[in-house]
């Protein structure tokens, strides 16, 4: 039974303080007829008929372990090894708090200065902050920070190949200040319409990088356009891409931002994730969630500690950043000793699995009868595929009769992709694997469906 500290006359003093007589006069402001509802629950059962139930519940879940998973669009599946999942479970990390007391705190502060260095060194830029709550969220942070460097201007320019999930999250997060947001044109704005739509009043610029449709271009001259208004640029891109491509700073980047679950992290029904974020030095005082610094203590021995934490806790109200920064501690972690342990041979083997399987994929499923594959841009793990039938009713076809798990249906969000897939190939696809998905699809137009159990 929970303990409830407070004694009747404790509760009298405290109503009593604020004015009222009771407390159900605290919920006057909530309609009536939802005020107090009457909750319909079951008897009450044992703790073994609990347990089973959801046990059997729990059948009901789909793993990606039981099925050729081929879809991405933001959360992807990767290796990860072993001894990551293993020594997150270890108490000083998995039950550790913020470190808002650096002096006990070294060994938390340690690794979260490691996860910034890695991440700044991965996408070439000159600091990262300890995290944020997603991909989405960091980008939406960016914002922020760019209307805290670039004050007087209220223009941002969204390409439409940035994740529409995290172009929403943005719009909402920004949906009351007076920020002009540009860049959609009905999903089909290039790279060189987005240059033409800068201007003096753009504060910045964002791409994606590769974009959502997995394409990989080239941000020079839309570098150059921005820095020519002196606007900034963000790029939002994927760290395991980012192992063997030309990093988003050495573009010119001013901000950096992005989805760490590819990082050692599982899919987890969709979290918790980590969002990273790094950008120049000379915009670290702007920028939103904490930062770790290292330095000498009083013996002049290396020590760790929270050299900004910009947030209306800390500082006056006006110059805070932001007020929901925080940051995924443990994930961030995990993605610290994935990236030790894999290194940076094998961050680059990884990219490179999926390059080359990924054009596998794409080379047979493109000489499939009704199928084409967009090769348009180079490509590293994602690529859209335009099929003969709907996407919803392909990728029932390839769940139910092969056991795969299709691609992201692209009318979702482009009513212009009608029968449009986004298929994605990681190291964790089998050769195997991609040739059942070739094969099913081939037999999507036919009426008769063969079950093929893949085999261990």
């Amino acid at each position: 039974m929970s303990y409830i500290p407070h004694t009747d006359a404790d509760r009298e003093a405290m109503l009593k303080a604020i004015g009222v007589d009771s407390i159900e006069a605290l919920f006057d402001a909530v309609p009536e007829t939802h005020r107090f509802p009457k909750l319909d629950l079951p008897t009450p059962r044992s703790e073994l008929e609990v347990s089973t139930e959801l046990e059997a519940l729990s059948m009901f879940n789909i793993s990606a372990k039981e099925y050729a998973v081929f879809l991405g669009a933001g959360a992807y599946n990767h290796f990860s090894p072993a001894a990551v999942n293993q020594l997150l479970l270890r108490s000083e990390f998995y039950t550790a708090y913020t470190p808002y007391q650096p002096e006990v705190s070294q060994g938390t502060l340690q690794a979260i200065f490691e996860f910034q260095t890695m991440i700044s060194r991965l996408v070439g830029m000159e600091a990262a902050n300890a995290s944020h709550y997603d991909g989405a969220t960091a980008l939406a942070e960016a914002v922020t920070m760019a209307g805290a460097i670039q004050r007087g201007r209220n223009k941002v320019v969204l390409s439409p190949g940035i994740h529409p999930q995290y172009r929403e999250v943005v719009r909402t997060y920004h949906q009351n200040r007076p920020i002009k947001f540009s860049g959609d044109r009905g999903g089909k704005a290039t790279l060189l319409d987005l240059i033409d739509m800068i201007d003096d009043n753009t504060m910045m610029v964002v791409v994606q990088y590769p974009n959502f449709f997995g394409q990989i271009e080239d941000l020079t001259e839309i570098a150059k356009a921005a820095q020519s208004h002196k606007a900034l640029l963000c790029v939002v891109t994927d760290p395991v891409a980012c192992a063997i491509l030309k990093p988003p700073g050495a573009f010119g980047a001013d901000i950096v931002v992005g989805e760490g679950q590819s990082l050692g992290i599982p899919m987890s029904f969709g979290g918790p994730y980590l969002g990273f974020f790094a950008t120049l030095e000379k915009h670290v005082r702007k920028i939103a969630g904490r930062v770790i610094g290292e330095t000498l203590d009083i013996d002049g021995k290396r020590a760790y500690t929270m050299t900004l934490r910009p947030r209306e806790q800390d500082i006056r109200r006006e110059k805070a950043t932001s007020n929901i920064c925080t940051n995924q501690g443990l994930m961030s972690l995990a993605a610290c000793m994935h990236m030790s342990f894999l290194g940076k041979q094998g961050m680059q083997r990884v990219a490179e699995l999926c390059w080359h399987k990924s054009h596998y994929a794409a080379d047979e499923i493109d000489k499939l009868e009704g199928y084409s594959v967009d090769k348009g841009q180079p490509f590293i793990k994602e690529f859209v595929v335009t099929c003969p039938k709907p996407v919803a009713e392909t990728n029932e076809h390839l769940l139910h009769h092969y056991g795969i798990i299709g691609g992201y249906d692209l009318s979702q969000d482009y009513p212009d992709r009608q029968n449009q897939m986004l298929l994605c190939v990681t190291e964790m696809n089998t050769r195997e694997e991609i040739d059942m998905l070739v094969e099913a699809l081939r037999t999507v137009n036919e009426e008769k469906h063969i079950h093929v159990e893949l085999k261990a």
